[in-house]
């Protein structure tokens, strides 16, 4: 009988005391359990049917112990073994019952909680997909990530074990008093009054589980970002050409040792909760069965109704535990559920305006990409992001870059800038670090939104323009061209889904990247982490071939040879010029040698147009550019 007071690790009430009780506190934004509610919608009718459930499962699990009284009384005591058959048989059916009605609870619970999980998921996917980059510029991925799969199924766990705990613990507890109530109130009340000595010190060890759970996530979190950091190409390589291999494997043992430490602790508390609680729900016992059996002596108890009430005990203080932390639990589960509505709540700073049009090119001489007095500062923290999501040392308000994608500065990063790029011609964009070139690239692609100013695109303002007509009209190649953890067939794909065979091989072919012909799997070859597998000048050049699958109208490179080697820079240009051939250009440069003959230079600096004009120009005049032009020359002799 005092099975059913053993708590096996990990089980839902053990690990609801390993919560943190401060959430208990936290105050949820307005229209949070409306919004909860309308996600529920759609599983109403099987949340409904899964209560119901409980609900009978909790009656059977109060009844049961009556039908033991009955065996006792009725049966055993006066000797009629037809009686002791019957309700055996009637035992055996409650059990039959009892298993059909908690195979439905888990059927129901898995179908509402997986299908709460798919919903979340995918909506926070495909909103999070619609951000601006200026969102993911802040975010940090952990958090975002964990925002998606740990919140999620914080979320989840308010519709399936929270409610069924909460439910099934409150109707057991609601049950069993009025049936023990009953049979004798005498012992009822001895029963409650030692629920103080029972709840009290399994409460200060749930608040020692909680300490200890918190700490040994953040020491498993120190060591997995530990691994995470070691293991990619780019921290691997650097600890062998830095590090210290004995250093690195001392660091990440003592990182160990402390996870090792605090799982022993854990077990030790661990233990003492479970054992605490059987030892006091033993001594429970014991004062019943005491008490209790000296009534039966007197007369006043039946010893079936002893059975009975010691049976009920067992099923009473675990359910009155559970209860007595539920308010950590409820809201461990919403606080997940309104992590996820915060991130469903930002909103995307470039959107389609309601009534945006496709990009439509005239056939008049108009130029491809316009700049009419551009003024242009990067957003703050706080609005694209959550200050949860961003990583330490970021500044949410002053409007600094924080995401290496281009030059920026505090305040304006562009003032007053105006130029155009005409249709088929190569337009250079130069300056020093910090100018601002790459945020005119961005501007471009409208992977952000002027704060003052125009930027057109064929005669059209970009803001009126559908994000999906940009995104085919515009194609861009950077210094560090990225490749998703995949082959090369399907880092290729991405650029159009539907190209055949022939198409890709002679994307690669006009890209200068025969060697993918050379490699064992071809096409198949899986290009590791951040398409670590292969060179910088393979990677610059499958990223060409990509370009050149999208055929877009309009190509911007941003500084795509700046750290290739001179082989490597000689092969991506000879790519790069069958990738301009016919289209509009923009050329963000650092090797000003690459750009002479572009039809327009701009020189700028701190954010401001400071010249322009062809090379010759440009050097005849000797300002900025020639002051550029003539230290480079000075730095590639030998």
């Amino acid at each position: 009988m005092l099975g059913a007071m053993s708590m096996p690790p990990g089980g839902p009430m053990y690990r609801s005391f390993r919560q943190d009780p401060s959430v208990a506190h936290a105050k949820l934004t307005r229209g949070t359990l409306r919004r909860i509610a309308a996600f529920a919608r759609p599983f109403r009718g099987k949340i409904v049917l899964f209560l119901l459930l409980i609900a009978l499962d909790a009656a059977l699990g109060a009844a049961t112990p009556l039908v033991y009284r009955a065996i006792i009384d009725h049966g055993i005591t006066p000797g009629r073994a037809g009686v002791v058959a019957g309700l055996a048989a009637l035992l055996a059916g409650v059990a039959v019952v009892a298993a059909g009605l908690g195979l439905g609870e888990r059927l129901l619970s898995a179908r509402i909680g997986e299908g709460l999980i798919f919903d979340l998921r995918t909506k926070v996917f495909a909103h999070v997909q619609r951000l601006s980059l200026a969102f993911f510029a802040r975010s940090h991925t952990g958090a975002l990530t964990q925002r998606l799969n740990g919140d999620v199924l914080g979320a989840q766990r308010a519709f399936t074990q929270t409610l069924s705990s909460v439910v099934s613990n409150s109707l057991t507890v609601v049950f069993v008093i009025a049936t023990m109530l009953s049979m004798s109130w005498k012992v009822t009340l001895v029963s409650l009054a030692l629920l103080p000595v029972f709840v009290a010190p399994v409460r200060w060890v749930g608040r020692k589980l909680a300490a200890i759970a918190r700490e040994s996530m953040e020491l498993n979190a120190a060591m997995s970002q530990t691994m995470v950091e070691r293991f990619s190409v780019a921290g691997a390589a650097l600890v062998k050409t830095y590090g210290d291999p004995a250093r690195e494997a001392a660091g990440y043992a003592a990182d160990a040792d402390a996870v090792r430490r605090i799982g022993v602790k854990s077990a030790v508390y661990g233990s003492a909760f479970r054992i605490g609680m059987t030892l006091v729900a033993s001594i429970a016992v014991a004062v019943v069965y005491g008490l209790g059996g000296a009534l039966a002596i007197r007369g006043e108890l039946t010893v079936g109704v002893v059975v009975a009430l010691v049976t009920l005990l067992n099923r009473l203080y675990g359910p009155i535990t559970a209860l007595s932390n539920v308010q950590v639990d409820v809201m461990t589960a919403l606080v997940s559920f309104e992590r996820v509505l915060e991130v469903l709540d930002l909103k995307p700073l470039v959107n389609d305006a309601p009534d945006a049009v496709d990009l439509a090119w005239d056939g008049g001489g108009g130029p491809a990409i316009r700049f009419a007095h551009v003024s242009f500062r990067y957003p703050s923290g706080a609005e694209v992001s959550l200050a949860s999501l961003e990583g330490a040392g970021q500044d949410v308000g002053s409007g600094t870059r924080a995401d290496g994608i281009g030059e920026g500065t505090p305040g304006w990063t562009l003032e007053d800038v105006s130029f155009e790029v005409p249709r088929g011609a190569m337009v250079a964009l130069v300056g020093p670090s910090g100018a601002g070139k790459s945020t005119v690239s961005l501007l471009v692609s409208r992977l952000y939104d002027v704060t003052e100013g125009v930027v057109e695109l064929g005669g059209q303002d970009v803001r009126g323009l559908t994000a999906r007509s940009i995104r085919e009209a515009v194609g861009t190649v950077t210094q560090d061209a990225h490749l998703f953890h995949a082959t090369l067939r399907e880092n290729l794909l991405f650029a159009r889904h539907d190209a055949d065979e022939p198409a890709l091989w002679e994307a690669l072919r006009r890209a200068q990247a025969g060697f993918v012909a050379d490699l064992p799997d071809g096409l198949d070859t899986v290009v590791g982490e951040r398409g670590y597998r292969l060179s910088g000048g393979e990677r610059q050049r499958i990223a060409i071939a990509r370009l050149l699958l999208k055929a877009p109208e309009i190509v911007v490179l941003d500084e795509a040879t700046a750290h290739l080697d001179s082989e490597s820079e000689l092969a991506v240009q000879r790519a790069l010029a069958e990738a301009l051939r016919g289209r509009t250009s923009l050329v963000i440069a650092h090797r000003l040698s690459t750009i002479r003959d572009a039809d327009l230079i701009v020189v700028l600096d701190k954010g401001r147009v400071a010249e322009r004009g062809a090379h010759s120009h440009l050097l005849a005049e000797g300002g900025l550019y020639a002051n550029l032009y003539r230290l480079q020359f000075a730095e590639s002799r030998p």
